[in-house]
């Protein structure tokens, strides 16, 4: 079961408009004002068509602001069920760069802004990671896709997977509202991360996956194409675990381990990886 604190953290609601839509923001800061602080889009799973921007308070951007004092901005991204590819893409996009542009009035740091998410929010991570770098318009520091779902085609572990949360009927449904008739075809990568052909300067990264899930084999073909072009690229393996483990048993010895080594992990980004923003 899901459980969430708001403990050292003080939130509030806004709202911005883009491409002719109202996107919902879901703010988080720490309760001391933040000054200079990595400024993260933390984007909520789900399969794209279920979930919530509050979800940021019951997975890993909640650890961000009480443990790191970042601030952290979650987009209420409009889900596939009525408004399919690439409308959740381009929701990100634009919260992405009204970061950029107000990152002064959060107390972001500008050459800190950083992505992250689970699930289907990991996916957007990667699409948007590269939909930034090809756009040119902002620098991403560093990105966490969290098990991210990434590959509309049937992996090793997504072919056949009957875990528990998430498994191959879930995921065929979730990627067939999301990309309609393309669903099994070869989509942009901005659809389907592991569509990407070029993985060259994306920022760097850092992940965990389980490998009872479905994106275990995706999640590591991310990392190692991260690697192969150059790019720095890391991701922890949990054995036996299924997906979202992390959120629906935090108190589970795995899942204390995975979070710890999040926080680990994301205190080294803080202190390393910055992305300085082209005026």
């Amino acid at each position: 079961m899901y459980s969430f604190s708001t403990k050292g953290i003080c939130s509030k609601r806004i709202k911005i408009e883009a491409n002719g839509r109202k996107i919902p923001l879901l703010v988080l800061q720490p309760k001391s004002e933040p000054v200079n602080a990595p400024g993260v889009m933390w984007i909520h799973g789900g399969g794209y068509m279920t979930g919530m921007k509050e979800m940021a308070y019951i997975g890993r951007a909640a650890d961000l602001v009480r443990n790191h004092g970042a601030v952290v901005i979650a987009p209420g991204y409009h889900l596939s069920l009525f408004h399919p590819y690439p409308t959740a893409l381009y929701d990100c996009y634009a919260t992405l760069l009204y970061i950029k542009d107000h990152a002064k009035e959060f107390g972001i740091n500008p050459d800190q802004i950083m992505v992250g998410g689970e699930s289907a929010g990991g996916g957007l991570t990667a699409a948007i990671s590269m939909l930034a770098r090809d756009e040119g318009e902002v620098k991403i520091a560093f990105q966490m896709p969290l098990y991210p779902m990434i590959d509309n085609f049937d992996t090793a572990s997504s072919k056949d997977n009957h875990a528990k949360v998430w498994n191959t009927r879930r995921n065929h449904q979730a990627w067939a509202v999301y990309l309609r008739k393309d669903a099994k075809k070869d989509v942009s990568p901005y659809a389907a991360p592991a569509r990407q052909t070029d993985y060259s300067k994306l920022p760097p990264a850092y992940t965990f996956v389980c490998t009872a899930e479905p994106f275990y084999c995706e999640t590591l073909k991310y990392v190692d194409d991260l690697k192969a072009a150059g790019v720095e690229a890391e991701v922890d393996v949990y054995e036996g675990m299924y997906h979202a483990f992390d959120m629906s048993e935090p108190k589970n010895p795995i899942s204390q381990e995975a979070i710890r080594r999040f926080n680990e992990r994301f205190a080294y980004a803080k202190e390393n990886y910055f992305a300085k923003q082209e005026s």
